[in-house]
């Protein structure tokens, strides 16, 4: 197992991950086709973000992506596993991954907006909602969580 930067070539298999993970919570096909665009990883979004895939038995499983804001922010945009490696520890080993990486930078401030089925999964490494923002699902909202180191 090893967590490398994702290449340009990798868009197409970080998009199916990021589709295949957000179906996982039981979204309808309606849903998961209008958001078809948001869940496209684009070769020019590897070359402008961080990016980092975790490859098991030489296959890619899970990735995660940020991106650095103004004043020493990190947004954490994406965090996916494919379904069959959920519960079984991959997203922790991401996300320490991610967490060790922003240490290194110096960075004292994280946020995200997660899916409200991932929104446990986050305040296991201390994040805490924030905010939300409303979606285009009536009464659907994103928590915003943040995390200061």
């Amino acid at each position: 197992m090893e967590i490398i930067k994702a290449t340009p070539s990798d868009n197409e298999v970080l998009t199916n991950i990021t589709k295949l993970s957000k179906a996982y919570w039981g979204y309808s096909k309606e849903q998961m086709e209008s958001w078809a665009e948001d869940l496209t990883i684009t070769k020019d979004y590897i070359k402008k973000n961080e990016v980092y895939k975790l490859i098991v038995e030489k296959s890619v499983v899970g990735y995660y992506s940020y991106f650095i804001e103004e004043n020493n922010h990190v947004k954490l945009d994406n965090l996916f596993i494919l379904p069959e490696y959920v519960g079984k520890g991959f997203g922790k080993i991401l996300m320490t991954d991610f967490l060790n990486k922003i240490k290194e930078l110096k960075i004292k401030n994280i946020t995200l907006e997660a899916d409200p089925n991932a929104e446990k999964f986050y305040e296991r490494f201390g994040f805490i909602k924030t905010g939300q923002i409303e979606t285009s699902i009536k009464d659907r909202f994103l928590p915003i969580m943040e995390l200061k180191l």
